[in-house]
């Protein structure tokens, strides 16, 4: 996604330089140049948008190739451009969030220019700025609801429950489905244990036992929505026993202490689980405060 990041003067908006001219174009003219950055990120996220229905359709079979690919990224940026910066559409939207992260009252070019030479680099959208891979911004965004919910009832944090969906679910690209390609909404990871009445789907998964990686196949538990599956974790870890540990130190905040819990009490067999769960919490946490800054 680093490439599509095209900033108004054509430059990445992730580098120095582009900030640098970016705010340079703020002070000449700040009204349009904070149009023009909200009209931009629309786009990309159009691109996104197309991308993901392109994604969710059969291919046609033995005429696609490289190039056929590459035309079709074209065309969709085309069209992205050609839909962006509509009235009343999402630009407009951007463009009063970026006033408001400056502190601006109106869009009069004095005003923007008293403000732009120190606050507009900061106003950017951030995933930009840090380069954040648009599939973990919106997963993140994706579950923040449902997992705010759950932390509700467990008093674990939202991160911590969308960082093991995360790590569980490969931030949305691994997600279990049943052998026709429906959804589980299953993004903990959650085996469907004896006494599960709900819907399940077998799949083949990677175990580690003793010592070995074995492939099995396993039942995992199905759910109607992603909202099920938070409620369903948050019931499993809250009402069992081997997790109270576990909740504890969440609610602490102790990420290391959580996930190791979690290890300990055998949520996983991967040996390096504990370490790779809280990487993930400690990188949705700083994305997270990235996208509230």
């Amino acid at each position: 996604m680093a490439s599509t990041f095209q900033s108004i003067s054509g430059q990445s908006l992730g580098g120095a330089d582009a900030l640098n001219s970016l705010k340079a174009q703020a002070s000449r003219d700040p009204k349009a140049t904070i149009r023009e950055t909200a009209k931009q990120f629309e786009s990309l996220f159009m691109q996104e948008v197309m991308k993901s229905m392109r994604a969710s359709t059969l291919s046609s079979g033995m005429l696609d190739n490289n190039a056929t690919q590459l035309g079709t990224e074209m065309l969709d940026t085309q069209f992205a451009g050609k839909m962006s910066g509509l009235p009343g559409g999402l630009s407009e939207a951007i463009t009063r969030q970026l006033q408001r992260q400056m502190g601006i009252q109106d869009l009069s070019p004095e005003n923007i220019r008293k403000n732009s030479q120190t606050t507009l680099a900061q106003a950017l959208p951030a995933l930009a700025t840090k380069g954040i891979p648009n599939h973990v911004q919106g997963f993140i965004q994706k579950h923040d609801a449902a997992a705010r919910a759950a932390s509700a009832a467990t008093g674990i944090p939202a991160s911590f429950m969308v960082a093991q969906a995360a790590h569980e679910s490969g931030w949305g690209k691994r997600e279990i489905t049943g052998a026709d390609g429906t959804p589980s909404h299953n993004v903990f990871g959650i085996k469907a244990t004896p006494g599960w009445t709900g819907k399940t789907v077998d799949v083949k998964t990677t175990e580690v036992i003793n010592g070995q990686a074995v492939k099995v196949t396993a039942k995992f538990r199905a759910y109607g929505s992603y909202d099920e599956a938070f409620k369903d974790y948050a019931r499993l870890i809250s009402s069992n026993d081997r997790y109270a540990k576990v909740v504890a130190q969440a609610q602490n905040g102790n990420a290391a202490g959580f996930a190791r819990g979690l290890q300990q009490a055998g949520y996983a067999t991967d040996p390096a689980y504990a370490e790779k769960l809280a990487k993930t919490i400690h990188t949705t946490q700083r994305v997270q405060s990235t996208l509230m800054a």
